[in-house]
This record gives structure tokens, C-alpha cells and sequence, in this order.
């Protein structure tokens, strides 16, 4: 799900038989794909200038669409910046923007701000207003869908984005409920979230794979290594298949869970993370490579120690 995009920049585009593109808004769809691209190398600075250029466009022009969508983008770069506080502001100004507009609380455009809203408040630790806003986000996303199981008029492909928007505040809330060591509740997430992208998506889908992983390790915090480890080998199987970018990062969780299971199985642990670190060095994951040199060090004190 995570690979699916939901994004506003649809809202800005809009649909021409309806509404026309003015040529401002043309300009500014230009400078927010200039600042996109330029977050994607990394160049915040230079992003944050041509965000600023847009914003100026879209209120001196009064688009609406405009200034939604380059306060969603600002915002996300503060994010990206660790500027939270600054992040905060900006989601809610687009998403003031959105309710005077007539947007819906139940839009998935909206959901998708709220959503991005109780990630910053888990990030600040913030628990109350952070459970609020996920639980706010799977609530209205549920009537949604079971309003929308009734129309049949209404597009499979609309039908299918909220559910996948809702498979993502799932996994979303899962991570945080993992975080601070909800564990139960985490798997209930994960295996609904799971449920969502094997049906949405498919199972060879890179998403699957994540969310088996994810799933495995929250059902080893919980001592269930034996169904763990079943989970993080089909995932591992999966990754093989597909060419999944994170096979080491699965393979290394296989062996984690393998030693904790015992010393029987210290041996088979072993072999997963040096294979893992292989990948990982063949890749360059310099972060990966030190976890997984880590966990060797580790496995061999235990090898001492049984």
C-alpha cells in the first residue's frame, strides 16, 4: 500500500471537462513537479524556495487547488526536515483550505492529511491526539467503504483507493501500536492490513511482503515464533520472487526470530545473516550492514554462552 500514491495532485489537475486549467495553475503544477523532483535529489533547500514560488502563484491567482495541494507539499517536506511543529501547521492549513472548499471529512484527499497528521503526533509523542487521529482515519474509512459497497454506479477504481487508503492507516497504526509495545493490537492491524493488499493487490505485490515481514515480527515480540517464522518465510520466499529491494532486510528478520526460537537453531540463524549481509553489501545498505554485523556479534555469544 505504501507504493500506492494517494495524492492530491489529482485534486489540483481536476478534470478538464469540468473545470478548465488556468494558465496560473498550469504554472503551478510545473513549479510543484520542479520541487518534487527536487526532493527526490535530496535538494530541500532548493524545494523549499520553489514551493514558496508556487504558493505566491497560487494566492496571488486565488487557486484553491493550488494552495491546498503546495501546502500538502510543503508540509510533507518539513516532515521529511524533522520540522514537525512547522509540518503540523501547514496540514492544517491545507486542510482548512479543503473543508472551505466543500471537501468532506470522509474524502479520502483529507483522510489522507489526517492520517499524516497522527504520524507527526506519534512522532512527538503525542498519544492521545495520535490514537484519536488514526482510530478518526479507520472509523470514517470503514462507513466509507460500507457505503460504498452499495453504489454500484460508483467506479471499481474509487472502490479500490479507499480500500487501499485504509490498508494503509492500518499498517500505520500498527507501526505505533508496536512502538509502544501494543503488540496484540499491532497483529490485529497488520493481519486487516495484510487482508486488504493481498486482495487489492495481490500477493507477489511488494507491500505483501512487507506486511508479512511486519506481521511476523510482531507476532515474535509476542513469544509465537513458530507462526513468525512461518509468516517471515513466506515473506523471504515472496522477496526472492519479485526481486523485493528489501530481501536482506526479511532474510536477517528470519534469522532474529530463528534465535530466539533456541539453540537448535542458532546454525540456521547464522547462515540467513550472512547471506543477508552478502545482499546487503551487494546493495550498499550501509545502515542494514552494521544492524546485520551487529546481530553476528551477538549470535556468536550466544554460540558461547550454549
Amino acid at each position: 500500500m505504501a507504493a500506492t500514491v494517494f495524492s492530491l495532485f489529482s485534486k489540483l489537475l481536476g478534470n478538464k471537462e469540468e473545470e478548465e486549467i488556468t494558465e496560473s495553475e498550469e504554472r503551478i503544477i510545473y513549479l510543484l513537479k520542479k520541487a518534487k523532483l527536487s526532493i527526490m535529489k535530496s535538494e530541500m533547500d532548493e524545494a523549499e524556495e520553489i514551493l514558496h514560488q508556487a504558493l505566491y502563484l497560487a494566492q496571488e491567482s486565488d487557486s484553491k487547488r493550488g494552495i491546498i495541494y503546495t501546502y500538502d507539499l510543503m508540509a510533507n517536506l518539513a516532515f521529511l526536515r524533522g520540522q514537525l511543529d512547522n509540518s503540523e501547521k501547514l496540514f492544517k492549513a491545507a486542510m482548512t483550505y479543503m473543508l472551505d472548499g466543500g471537501v468532506k471529512q470522509d474524502d479520502n484527499s483529507f483522510i489522507e492529511i489526517s492520517l499524516k497528521l497522527a504520524c507527526i503526533y506519534a512522532e512527538q509523542n503525542k498519544n492521545e491526539l495520535a490514537v484519536a487521529g488514526y482510530q478518526f482515519c479507520i472509523l470514517s474509512l470503514k462507513e466509507k467503504i460500507e457505503r460504498e459497497d452499495g453504489m454500484l454506479d460508483l467506479p471499481a477504481e474509487e472502490k479500490s483507493n479507499t480500500r487501499l487508503l485504509l490498508g494503509l492507516c492500518l499498517d500505520s497504526y500498527g507501526r505505533y501500536l508496536m512502538s509502544i509495545a501494543q503488540f496484540a493490537e499491532a497483529q490485529g492491524m497488520y493481519e486487516k492490513a495484510l487482508q486488504i493488499c493481498k486482495e487489492e493487490q495481490g500477493e507477489l505485490h511488494p507491500q505483501t511482503v512487507t506486511l508479512m515481514n511486519d506481521l511476523a515480527t510482531v507476532l515474535a515480540a509476542q513469544g509465537f515464533h513458530n507462526e513468525a517464522c512461518d509468516y517471515v518465510s513466506q515473506a523471504f520466499e515472496l522477496a526472492k520472487k519479485t526481486d523485493h529491494p528489501d530481501q536482506h532486510v526479511v532474510l536477517s528478520n528470519l534469522a532474529m526470530i530463528l534465535m530466539e526460537k533456541g539453540a537448535d537453531h542458532l546454525a540456521a540463524a547464522e547462515k540467513n545473516l550472512k547471506e543477508a549481509l552478502k545482499i546487503a553489501e551487494e546493495k550498499k545498505d550501509f545502515a542494514s550492514i552494521k544492524y546485520i554485523q551487529e546481530e553476528l556479534f551477538e549470535l556468536d555469544r550466544r554460540k558461547k554462552r550454549s
